[in-house]
């Protein structure tokens, strides 16, 4: 399967050069904690970096920063791991998990943003997936039922 099929399409962004009060503001405003850093506009808009809630908190808050005075650039994340729509799912768990890393965003064949995957969008596919599984045993006893009657 592809990480297309999992991945959130509607990604929240945002610019290296807005304020980490903005950024905040972005957060609250669209219900995340995370958002992806790009350079460039929506057509052309390539990930450099990724923001949390938790990098604000860390970076800025803890040390009793102003998060007016301050660009996200200054506190995201850029030693940032993406994947493509066509990769296969178990292939970005593994490079996550290397990584240690919960938040990968998705490109498009040309760099663009097409999405992001977290680790809770992979755990639902992975317990779907199980779930699935499960039901393997009950239908092939019931298959036997039929054939033996």
């Amino acid at each position: 399967m592809n990480i297309s099929d999992i991945c959130t399409v509607q990604t929240i962004s945002c610019s290296r050069d807005e304020t980490v009060q903005g950024a905040a503001f972005l957060m609250r405003k669209n219900h995340v904690g995370d958002l992806v850093v790009v350079d460039g506009s929506d057509d052309t808009a390539i990930p450099v970096g990724i923001l949390t809630d938790r990098d604000i908190v860390v970076s800025v808050v803890a040390l009793g920063l102003d998060p007016a005075s301050l660009q996200v650039g200054d506190i995201m994340s850029d030693d940032l791991l993406t994947c493509r729509e066509e990769d296969d799912v178990y292939q970005t768990i593994e490079h996550m998990r290397v990584r240690g890393i919960r938040r990968v965003p998705v490109v498009n064949r040309h760099g663009g943003l097409a999405g992001i995957v977290s680790a809770d969008d992979l755990l639902e596919f992975l317990a779907e997936e199980m779930g699935d599984l499960s039901r393997i045993s009950g239908s092939q006893q019931a298959m036997e039922r039929r054939a033996r009657h």
